[in-house]
C-alpha cells in the first residue's frame, strides 16, 4: 500500500466543500442597444477560467474512478463520480509516476489537485496531484507526520547513507524464514554471483514485528569485523507484498531509526513496486521487489568474466598499437635527424663565413661614416652669409607690413559705408516683412472663426430645430428616458424655455406667433406633452 501525503488536510480544502463561480455585478443595462458590450468567445472562456481557478486552487475531492485511461504519452484520463454528479480529471505524466498506486475503474480515492477548463470544449476538470485510497486517510496522514518528523531530524538526508559495495562478500537477510522471500533471494543469488548469506529470522508481520526488525539490523552492527561470524558487507530487510496495514511493522519510527544508524550499507526490499515504507527512505538504497535487491546487492558472474576478459583483450590490443605506434616514429625520427659528420661540416662553414665578414665589417663601417661626415660638411654654409639673408628678409617683411597696414585703413572706411547703406536696406525689407506676416495671421485667424462658428450647434437652431436638457442640463438622447413630472428645458435658436413633461397634450386654440427678442429668450414655464 502506498503511502501518500495528506498535507492537503491542514492546509486546503477538505473534500466535500462545494463552491463555484464568484458573484459579479452584471453590467448596468445601457439607455440603447448600441452601447451594449460584446464579447469574443476567448475573452469569456478565459475570464471563466481565471474565475475557476482562482476560487478552486486546492481542492480535495472523493469518489470512484470510473472510464479510467492511460494516454501513451504517459497521462491519466478519467472520472471521479459519486450517486449524482460526475467530474472530469486529468493526471500529467510527471504527476502520474509519483502517484503511489495504480488507479482503477471502481477504486474509491481522494484526489487532492485544482479546478481548471478546458475552453476547447467548454467543459470543467480536475487536475489531480496527489491520490490516496479512501477510508485509510488517517492512517495515511499519521505516517506523513512520521515521515516528516523524522526527515526534519535528518534520518533521510543522503549523506548520511552508506554506499552500496560493488561485490560484499558476505550478504545478511532480514526477514521471515518460511516465506518465498529468502528462497527467491537466495536462488537470484546463485543465478547471479553465489555469496555466503546470513539469515536473522524475523516475523514481519503482527505483534512485536518490529522489535525483532530493529533487533537484527542492530545485531548485525554489532558483530565484530573478525569474530567467529562473520559481519555482512551488506544487509537485506525483505517482505512480500501486502496490505498497508501487514507492511506497518516497516513503518514503526524503531524499524527506521535502526536503518538509519547503520553503519553496513542496507537494502530495503518490502511488499511490491508501488508500496512504499518509511524503511525505504531511511535505506541506503530501495529496492522494488527482494528479488530485484538480490540483483542490486551483487553483480552478474557471467558479465563480469566477459567484461574482465574484454577489457583483457582491449588491453593487450592497445599495448601492441601503441608500441607499434612508437617502433614508427623511432624510426621516422631516426630518418629525419641529419648525419653528425655533415652538422659539423655545415656548422665549419658557416663559422668561416661569419669570421671573414666580421675582418671586413670594420673598415667598410669606417669607410661610410667618412664619406657621411664630408657630405654633411659640403652642405653647411658660412655664417656671414646666413646673417645677409636673413637682414635681406627682414627687410622685405618690413616692407610688406607698411604696404599692408595701409591697405587695412583704406578697406575699413569703405566698409564702414558699405555697412550703414546694408543696415538701411535691411530695416526696410523687416517692416514689408512683419506687414506682409500680420496680414497672413489675420487670415487664418479669420477663417479658422467662420469654420467654428459653422460647426456650431446653434447653426442647426437656426434651421427650425431645438434642443432639449434635462435639470442637470445634459442633452436628452432619447423619449426613453423622460419620465412624467421631470423638469426639462427646450433650447430654441432665439432663446430658451422651462418645461414639464406630462401626458397627451390638450387642444390648443391656434396663435399667431409671436416675435421673440433675441438673446435672453422668455424663461416662462410650460407643460411639454
Amino acid at each position: 500500500m502506498p503511502l501518500v501525503g495528506a498535507e492537503g488536510f491542514a492546509r486546503g480544502r477538505c473534500f466535500g466543500q462545494t463552491g463555484g463561480m464568484t458573484e459579479t455585478a452584471s453590467p448596468v443595462e445601457p439607455r440603447s442597444a448600441g452601447n451594449v458590450p460584446e464579447y469574443t468567445v476567448s475573452e469569456i472562456a478565459g475570464t471563466l477560467r481565471r474565475t475557476v481557478e482562482e476560487t478552486f486552487a486546492f481542492v480535495r475531492v472523493r469518489g470512484e474512478i470510473s472510464g479510467f485511461k492511460r494516454h501513451s504519452s504517459g497521462h491519466l484520463y478519467f472520472a471521479l463520480k459519486d450517486a449524482e454528479a460526475v467530474l472530469d480529471a486529468v493526471c500529467w505524466r510527471g504527476q502520474a509516476a509519483r502517484l503511489g498506486l495504480v488507479p482503477e475503474d471502481g477504486m474509491e480515492v481522494i484526489a487532492t489537485g485544482r479546478l481548471t477548463t478546458y475552453p476547447g470544449r467548454s467543459k470543467y476538470q480536475m487536475v489531480v496531484e496527489r491520490m490516496e485510497l479512501a477510508g485509510q486517510g488517517a492512517l495515511l496522514k499519521l505516517l506523513e507526520d512520521r515521515r516528516k518528523r523524522l526527515a526534519a531530524e535528518g534520518l533521510f538526508d543522503r549523506d548520511r547513507k552508506c554506499p552500496i559495495p560493488f561485490l560484499p562478500r558476505v550478504i545478511g537477510v532480514v526477514t521471515s524464514p518460511t516465506g518465498a522471500v529468502i528462497r527467491d533471494i537466495l536462488h537470484r543469488l546463485a543465478e547471479r554471483f553465489p555469496r555466503r548469506v546470513l539469515l536473522w529470522p524475523v516475523a514481519v508481520q503482527g505483534e512485536g514485528a518490529a522489535s525483532q526488525i530493529a533487533a537484527a539490523i542492530r545485531g548485525f552492527n554489532a558483530l565484530p569485523e573478525d569474530g567467529a561470524v562473520p559481519r555482512p558487507d551488506v544487509l537485506i530487510v525483505a517482505r512480500g507484498g501486502g496490505s498497508l496495514e501487514d507492511l506497518m511493522a516497516f513503518n514503526e519510527e524503531e524499524v527506521v531509526r535502526a536503518a538509519a544508524a547503520s553503519t553496513i550499507p542496507l537494502i530495503s526490499a518490502v511488499g511490491h513496486e508501488t508500496d512504499t515504507t518509511l524503511i525505504d527512505f531511511a535505506a541506503s538504497l530501495r529496492a522494488p521487489t527482494p528479488t530485484a535487491a538480490a540483483e542490486k546487492a551483487v553483480p552478474v558472474r557471467a558479465e563480469l568474466v566477459a567484461a574482465v576478459a574484454e577489457l583483457n583483450g582491449r588491453m593487450v590490443g592497445a599495448t601492441q598499437r601503441r608500441l607499434e605506434d612508437a617502433r614508427q616514429r623511432l624510426a621516422q625520427t631516426f630518418r629525419a635527424l641529419p648525419h653528425p659528420r655533415r652538422l659539423i661540416e655545415d656548422g665549419t662553414i658557416r663559422l668561416d663565413d661569419r669570421a671573414e665578414r666580421l675582418r671586413n665589417a670594420l673598415p667598410n663601417l669606417l669607410a661610410r661614416r667618412a664619406a657621411d661626415l664630408d657630405r654633411l660638411a659640403a652642405r653647411l654654409r658660412h655664417p656671414r652669409e646666413r646673417l645677409a639673408e636673413e637682414r635681406h628678409r627682414l627687410a622685405v617683411l618690413s616692407t610688406r607690413l607698411d604696404h599692408a597696414w595701409k591697405s587695412v585703413r583704406v578697406a575699413e572706411l569703405a566698409g564702414l559705408e558699405k555697412g550703414g547703406l546694408r543696415l538701411e536696406q535691411g530695416g526696410r525689407r523687416l517692416d514689408e516683412a512683419m506687414k506682409r506676416l500680420l496680414a497672413d495671421r489675420a487670415l487664418k485667424v479669420e477663417t479658422a472663426g467662420k469654420l467654428l462658428d459653422s460647426y456650431s450647434y446653434r447653426k442647426v437652431l437656426e434651421r427650425g430645430y431645438a434642443m432639449v436638457r434635462d435639470a442637470e442640463g445634459q442633452p436628452v438622447l432619447s423619449v426613453a428616458v423622460i419620465a412624467a413630472g421631470d423638469a426639462l428645458s427646450v433650447e430654441f435658436a432665439d432663446g430658451r424655455i422651462a418645461v414639464i413633461a406630462g401626458g397627451e397634450p390638450p387642444p390648443a386654440p391656434p396663435q399667431s406667433p409671436r416675435p421673440r427678442k433675441k438673446g435672453g429668450g422668455d424663461k416662462r414655464q410650460t407643460t411639454l406633452f
